[in-house]
């Protein structure tokens, strides 16, 4: 996909968001020699520079052509939030003045970053705060890397020699990532180009719901990692949980995602299935058995996520009880089995919670602080 340049009139190129193969097909295409593209890359993403005017390894008269058909623009942060656990969040507005949020969350030496891939969600999953506010539309590839490049830019890392300050991402935050396929995609290749992030492909993980044509063609453009927004044991009661199920049911997801890791190149990967638990829903013995036999055969670990509370559900999160019995069944049957810890719930920023609007920090840090801490816990 070649990157065409502004004529006279049209918006500017906005070259945080071109992948190297996009980069290169832009300088070819402005009549400029294809290593420029190498130049620019490493601007941006290793020293954080905006400004073309002061990428001095460029001619003069090539930045001032840059300048006039091109741009280096970053979304807006319009609120930073800090919890007490070190989990940093953003809001971030977007052309037309949507808000996204992106979740930083620190692990002694590890630091993931949970990106969003689009404003709002169409899929409307019972559990996800994200879908109660409807769908506004994709991002583009420079607005989802753009949510790495602010995060790194957030701790002065790009300049202060901090070393890498985000290890992981994860395409877990608002969206759907494969309904935004091409710009997914393209965001994913920066983060794994060592002109860009050098992230590793094991590191970089893309997470469904279950849209199961585009996850058939994610295999022949990308090595990201996968995980699956499973959910549920069985097909009734995921069609309650994640609608999308009726279109495209577990057996065709799982033989989906199978597909996906056989195509690629190492033959150690395996499919990260989260579930979330649901007090009373989704959270029985049974259900963890069922889970069980579900996934034998299955090349898997299991993230178990105890819900996340928010206002538009009346959902509640199961008990320490609940999930430790739930992991253990699973442990029991053989399975690699870890249960989500709780981080940044005092920002909202914990899994399902992230609905892109700012609002009244104190009313919502009140609610969250009733909440039972006692439920909370981390085994395996």
């Amino acid at each position: 996909m070649s990157a065409p340049a502004a004529s006279p009139g049209q918006a500017k190129v906005n070259l945080l968001g071109l992948s190297r193969r996009q980069m290169e097909d832009f300088f070819l295409e402005i009549g400029e020699k294809k290593f420029r593209a190498q130049q620019v890359l490493k601007w941006i993403h290793h020293a954080g520079v905006t400004d073309i005017g002061q990428m001095t390894n460029l001619g003069k008269a090539l930045r001032e052509k840059l300048q006039d058909i091109a741009e280096v623009r970053p979304p807006e942060i319009v609120s930073q939030h800090d919890s007490s656990d070190g989990t940093r969040k953003w809001a971030i507005r977007v052309d037309g003045g949507g808000l996204v949020e992106s979740v930083l969350i620190p692990d002694g030496s590890r630091a993931t970053l949970c990106v969003s891939s689009q404003v709002g969600c169409s899929l409307d999953c019972s559990f996800c705060s994200t879908g109660k506010q409807g769908f506004q539309r994709d991002l583009s590839a420079a607005e989802i890397i753009g949510q790495l490049w602010l995060a790194i830019d957030s701790y002065d890392a790009f300049q202060s020699g901090k070393g890498r300050i985000v290890t992981n991402v994860v395409m877990m935050g608002m969206g759907e990532p494969l309904l935004n396929f091409d710009n997914v995609v393209a965001a994913m290749d920066l983060m794994m180009e060592d002109l860009a992030y050098g992230i590793s492909k094991r590191r970089v993980t893309l997470s469904t719901s279950g849209v199961v044509p585009a996850l058939d063609q994610l295999a022949d453009v990308s090595e990201a990692s996968l995980a699956v927004s499973l959910h549920a044991p069985n097909d009734a009661l995921r069609d309650q949980l994640v609608p999308i199920n009726r279109k495209y049911p577990i057996a065709v997801l799982l033989e989906s995602a199978r597909n996906y890791i056989d195509a690629q190149s190492d033959n150690k990967r395996v499919v990260t299935v989260e579930y979330t638990l649901i007090a009373g829903v989704n959270d029985q013995p049974e259900h963890a058995r069922e889970l069980a036999e579900l996934l034998r055969d299955f090349p898997c670990k299991i993230n178990l996520i105890p819900f996340n509370t928010f206002p538009q559900s009346d959902y509640q999160r199961p008990s320490g009880n609940a999930v430790s019995r739930f992991w253990q069944v699973l442990v029991d049957a053989g399975y690699i089995v870890t249960v989500r810890t709780t981080r940044g719930d005092d920002i909202d920023a914990a899994c399902g919670q992230l609905v892109g609007q700012v609002v009244d920090r104190t009313r919502r840090s009140e609610r969250y602080r009733a909440l039972d801490e006692t439920q909370v816990i981390e085994v395996g």
